[in-house]
């Protein structure tokens, strides 16, 4: 049987399954749209917490990570294991519990309605969704760009003929399923992830002689792909832990997890699972900086785990790790495409633009984003503008600057200023993207400049107004 064969039948098996699980979930989702985007808020913690490390490690970190490790070495591993740490295990400890409680106190289904009910300030609800809505397309663009390389290399197909599968596959059973389909989907390929991650690192120590060997030979190479930070430095090094670790906090598409969950009892268990889960972070780059020993030279980065793929794998296995980075990549993609529809849909349509819609032309037109976004969304993919991580990096720190300190303070204060809010958001975009349009002035990246000032602004404001109301609370007591 020949390897395209072998490829064909495991990926057609894997669709299949997809499908299905979408037109379940079509059948299992009420009428309702927030059974569309949060699927009744009733996902208990195995699903949730896999889902979660689905949409967080994409087709991003294993075919992007994957090129950083080759680029920069060993050093990168740090990259996966801050994420673990702080994107995954801190994340569900500090943020799960209280989430849960205030969005459905609040009865808030996205990100930017919750600034706008806990704020009272319904002008939060329309920025943050345009801010969400364009940045969440640039990262898109690097999950299918991630996607259409792996096919690219192992089926040898065009770059384009991969993008479009990989894209319409999403689109369909997002559009079919809604959020039930994205989170039972992401449960399942979370696994595949896994499994594949796995038996790629394993053939390629052996491939290698080994650990220790494999160490002794990127020394001989160049000693930096085995220190830390290496050729990369502090202040880039540094840069990408915070953005794919910390910038987590303020990303919707991985904070809906938390909305979704069925009770926060179900927290402590879910807070075990995705720790474990989120251990493959750090294979992938392990892998990308073992494979510059078999290939030395390579002119593209990001095709360094496709080509290691298939130099150690046999047809079958390639066929696995093939349908796991497709995995990785519709679990993300499908996740940001919910966040992009209901941000279109719910926050500007109806939050800012006042256009209340029934739950029947609700479902309709977010079926209609859903189908709309993919398609821009592969459009632009097909002539990317960067390596994959890049654009992830990019887009994550314009989002994370604008809503991550306005959602951790809403959550943990119990007044907090609505100007305050309003400053850091826009304040703290601002800087971020004028720093990344600078290309990242001495060596850092846009989003420590984004996330501080964001943060200053929200504290320094907060203080301010406090101040002005304590002057009027003693104007009124002489009176």
């Amino acid at each position: 049987m020949s390897a395209a064969l072998v490829y064909t039948i495991v990926l057609f098996l894997y669709i299949l399954i997809l499908f299905i699980i979408g037109l379940v979930s079509r059948k299992q989702m009420g009428g309702q749209a927030e059974d569309f985007y949060l699927g009744g808020r009733n996902t208990g913690a195995w699903v949730s917490s896999f889902a979660f490390v689905a949409a967080y490690f994409s087709s991003v970190v294993i075919i992007g990570g994957g090129g950083f490790g080759y680029k920069f070495g060993m050093a990168t591993i740090w990259i996966g294991a801050i994420n673990v740490l702080i994107g995954a295990t801190l994340a569900w400890i500090v943020l799960g519990k209280k989430t849960r409680e205030q969005t459905q106190e609040l009865n808030a289904v996205t990100m930017p309605e919750f600034f706008a009910k806990r704020y009272k300030l319904p002008v939060l609800q329309v920025i943050s969704a345009i801010i969400i809505t364009v940045f969440m397309i640039v990262y898109n663009v690097s999950i299918l760009k991630g996607m259409a390389s792996i096919l690219e290399v192992l089926m040898s197909i065009s770059y384009f003929q991969g993008l479009l599968i990989s894209g319409v596959i999403i689109i369909v059973y997002v559009t079919l399923g809604g959020y039930l389909a994205v989170v039972w989907t992401s449960f399942f390929q979370a696994w595949v992830m896994l499994f594949a991650l796995i038996l790629l690192t394993i053939l390629t120590l052996a491939k290698v002689g080994g650990f220790s060997h494999a160490m002794a030979q990127l020394t001989a190479i160049n000693q930096q792909y085995v220190q830390t930070p290496g050729l990369w430095g502090w202040s880039g090094l540094a840069s990408y832990c915070l953005i794919v670790s910390f910038g987590v906090w303020g990303m919707p598409q991985l904070m809906t997890r938390f909305y979704s969950i069925k009770n926060v009892s179900v927290l402590r268990i879910g807070t075990i699972l995705v720790t474990f889960g989120a251990s493959m972070a750090v294979l992938p780059y392990l892998n990308g900086a073992i494979s510059r020993i078999l290939f030395p030279n390579l002119k593209n980065a990001d095709l360094a785990i496709p080509y290691l793929v298939k130099m150690v794998m046999s047809p079958l296995g390639q066929a696995v790790f093939l349908t796991g980075v497709i995995a990785a990549g519709m679990s993300t993609f499908a996740a940001v495409l919910i966040i992009c529809v209901s941000s279109l849909i719910k926050d500007l349509y109806e939050g800012g633009m006042k256009r209340k819609l029934d739950s029947k032309t609700h479902l309709k037109y977010a079926r209609i984003a859903s189908i709309t976004i993919g398609i821009l969304s592969m459009l632009v993919a097909i002539k990317p503008p960067a390596m994959i991580l890049v654009l992830t990096a990019f887009s994550w720190a314009v989002i994370a600057s604008a809503n991550l300190w306005p959602f951790f303070f809403g959550l943990y204060q119990k007044t907090p200023s609505k100007n305050a809010a309003l400053i850091s958001m826009v304040g703290g975009s601002i800087i971020a993207l004028v720093w990344l349009i600078l290309r990242n002035p001495f060596g850092i990246h846009g989003f420590i400049p984004g996330v501080a000032s964001s943060l200053i602004l929200f504290v320094v404001v907060s203080l301010f107004t406090k101040n002005i109301d304590r002057n009027k609370m003693s104007d009124i007591v002489n009176k």
